[in-house]
């Protein structure tokens, strides 16, 4: 494999990464005997499957990408020796030699996608980018969402919540920050996330703004375990005032359900 192919299988990497999705590489570190590739050779798994580069072909390549995306489940490094002498006993070839190929699994940082980019939701994408999330910005007012206004969001998407979702999949590794202008609103978007994997899902808004969220979705079909879901009033106690002291009260509940879920 030559520069040019290492340079480009990094720059994939790179992209899958900042649009929060996850990858393997694969690199042959050793061999023996009769093999269809060398040491340095390497090969790109994305999460779906899908691959660039190769280490070989056939067989032996259908198991190395079924092993690699069990290294994004477990999320960690794996290295494993494939032996292609014989298939009768279930070898992946039959090139006579053997292949050790690393398996080293690329997560991207946790996403924190803000619905509503008022005051409180530059803030919080502020916090959040300097705290080393990744973050998506989403709001209709399509002046709101630029990159003069929101210099520290990594995606920016003006429009509604449904095709933001559609177009920037909520994942598990994905806290929600509901700070929109009115319950009305809050009672379309709320069903639409807890449909989604997201880690959180904080909701902006006093008590009996929450309240009448919820009279809103009486005849939406969730269940109490559903709602349960919701932090509302969102953010920590910490007697935050300024939108930055909110900012933090969020950020932190946000954290401490990473930390809950046993994950940093």
């Amino acid at each position: 494999m030559n520069k040019a192919d290492h340079q480009s299988l990094l720059a994939e990497l790179t992209a899958a990464l900042d649009a929060g999705r996850s990858a393997v590489t694969a690199t042959v570190v050793d061999t023996a005997g009769s093999v269809p590739r060398r040491p340095g050779t390497k090969m790109l798994i994305h999460e779906d499957g899908s691959t660039s580069g190769t280490i070989g072909g056939g067989k032996v390549e259908a198991l190395v990408v079924s092993n690699a995306l069990e290294t994004i489940t477990t999320r960690e490094t794996h290295l494993t020796t494939y032996t292609l002498q014989e298939p009768l006993r279930g070898d992946p070839g039959v090139c006579g030699g053997t292949m050790t190929i690393a398996l080293e699994p690329y997560m991207p940082a946790p996403t924190v996608l803000v619905i509503g980019a008022g005051h409180v939701g530059r803030a919080v994408l502020d916090l959040a980018h300097w705290l080393g999330y990744r973050t998506v910005a989403v709001d209709d007012r399509a002046d709101l969402v630029t990159s003069q206004a929101l210099p520290n969001a990594d995606v920016l998407f003006a429009g509604d919540v449904a095709a933001a979702v559609e177009e920037h999949p909520i994942t598990s590794d994905t806290s929600v920050v509901v700070v929109t202008r009115s319950f009305e609103m809050d009672a379309l978007i709320v069903p639409l996330l807890l449909a989604t994997p997201a880690r959180y899902i904080g909701v902006m808004g006093s008590k009996r703004r929450w309240s009448s969220t919820r009279d809103a979705l009486a005849g939406v079909d969730l269940t109490a375990d559903d709602l349960l879901r919701i932090h509302a009033p969102i953010g920590i106690e910490i007697g935050a005032e300024s939108v930055e002291e909110i900012a933090v009260s969020i950020m932190s509940e946000i954290i401490a359900s990473h930390d809950a879920s046993g994950r940093a």
